[in-house]
């Protein structure tokens, strides 16, 4: 599962169950921290989520500024909370790359475009943290 997390709002994706793909999920707005990680805890366990990937808003330079730390406090707390492996993925320009998306693919601000957006970015982070992983070996047997 992806995260772009938020001050307002928390954009989410996940994976299909190959690991090639990643599809958005409605955009949760932000509320408390104890019903945030409530609403996040019980999708993670509908959907099976085996990591979870947090977008950290890195500055251009590529230094940790002050949202990336309050990023990375977000996802260690989570993953701790569910026990799960935290990958922290560098999402500098994907909110700039989902309004543009979304802007070709004619949807506006009339349209909820914050929500898409940061559903799009969510999508964004995962898909290129998928991408840069490793191809999987094949095993044995598919080789024969």
């Amino acid at each position: 599962m992806a995260i772009d997390w938020g001050t307002l709002r928390i954009g989410l994706a996940v994976s299909d169950e190959l690991g090639l793909t990643a599809q958005g999920l409605p955009t949760l707005e932000r509320v408390s921290r104890e019903a945030d990680f409530a609403a996040l805890e019980k999708l993670i366990a509908e959907r099976e989520v085996r990591l979870v990937v947090v977008g950290d808003p890195l500055e251009l330079s590529g230094a940790a500024g002050p949202q990336s730390e309050k990023a990375r406090r977000f996802g260690r707390a989570l993953a701790k909370r569910c026990s799960l492996p935290l990958e922290m993925w560098d999402e500098r320009f994907t909110s700039g790359q989902a309004e543009s998306m979304l802007r070709q693919g004619g949807i506006t601000r009339r349209d909820k475009q914050k929500r898409s957006v940061d559903r799009m970015a969510a999508v964004l982070i995962l898909q290129s943290y998928l991408e840069a992983r490793p191809a999987p070996m094949p095993s044995p047997e598919a080789a024969s």
